[in-house]
């Protein structure tokens, strides 16, 4: 039997609170919905692309023992505040980490590779970018810091720069037969107070490095590099090039 329609008990106010409560959800969504438009939001970040420094990675080797090239870290600390990723590690570790360069760039997270190196790692340096050349990965930036060893350049880098102190234990490094790229020795012994332990750790070097990343990671220009100003040391060893006697204005 149909229950009379104008029964306003037990059966009918279920039905007069449902249509309530559905009214009080609407209006709770579409407050939501014009506070915090989640949709935007989740569509930006899916179609957003990867940052340039979020896809590059920055190696720097130390040198002997660990114990001489911790101005290294300070390095990685201010590029990390610009969100570039970075790993720290022992010159001995440069083939290893090479291979691993090399697996994140095959699999497409990394784009720019970058390093860096100072003592002992500078002189490592020339072996990791011939081993990613062996790998088919291509290295923008390698920047040395007072390799102690007379080193040449094999394989493909964009660009290598070699700041050693011409008074001191650094050498400048040699363009090999099979080396594809630009190569600049630069000469910083008239930076005050640099010296081999401490060209990691003073300020001028690390600027100069870190505004030689930023080029690399952020297309920024390098207005100011070594090489548009340079002044002319006291004396230089036999044997360098013209680039190799000119030394870095502080910046």
């Amino acid at each position: 039997m149909r229950p009379n329609r104008g029964y306003t008990g037990f059966v009918e106010r279920p039905s007069f609170l449902s249509r309530s409560s559905r009214r009080w959800l609407q209006a709770i969504a579409i407050a939501i919905a014009l506070l915090f438009p989640i949709g935007a939001n989740t569509a930006r970040a899916v179609t957003q692309p990867a940052s340039g420094a979020s896809t590059a990675h920055v190696y720097l080797l130390r040198g002997v023992l660990n114990i001489f090239s911790l101005g290294l870290d300070d390095i990685a600390i201010k590029l990390k505040a610009q969100g570039i990723p970075v790993t720290v590690a022992n010159f001995a570790s440069w083939s290893s980490l090479a291979e691993e360069a090399a697996a994140q760039y095959k699999s497409g997270r990394l784009k720019t590779i970058i390093l860096v190196g100072h003592s002992s790692g500078a002189t490592a340096l020339p072996d990791m970018v011939a081993k990613l050349d062996q790998l088919s990965v291509p290295v923008k930036l390698a920047i040395g810091l007072d390799s102690v060893f007379r080193t040449s350049l094999s394989g493909r880098v964009g660009r290598y720069v070699n700041f050693y102190i011409a008074n001191g234990a650094g050498t400048p490094v040699e363009k090999g037969k099979q080396f594809q790229g630009t190569l600049e020795n630069v000469n910083v012994q008239s930076v005050p107070g640099v010296g081999h332990m401490s060209i990691d750790k003073n300020e001028v070097m690390q600027r100069k490095v870190i505004k030689e990343i930023d080029a690399a990671v952020f297309g920024r220009s390098l207005t100011t590099s070594a090489a548009q100003k340079p002044q002319q040391p006291a004396a230089v060893g036999a044997g360098s090039s013209g680039a190799a006697r000119a030394a870095s204005a502080p910046n």
